[in-house]
């Protein structure tokens, strides 16, 4: 095989990854704004009360590495 035989494969099979790559990444249905607003209102997750913030947990795990063993 020469060295420009190599090449020309390593092009054909760069550029089938590339179509591929593509094809894949096409989205299936387009949606609208709406649609998409809608299915974040209903996937989203609301905490329940009394439950401490992201910071307040982070806190709370600094303070226990702090206390003495």
């Amino acid at each position: 095989m020469t060295v420009e035989e190599l090449k020309a494969i390593i092009t054909q099979v760069v550029d089938e990854r590339l179509r591929q790559e593509r094809q894949s990444s096409i989205p299936a249905k387009k949606r609208s704004l709406q649609e998409v607003m809608e299915s974040v209102d209903r996937h989203r997750w609301t905490p329940p009360p009394g439950t401490p913030t992201g910071s307040e947990m982070i806190i709370a795990e600094r303070e226990k590495w702090r206390q003495p063993m």
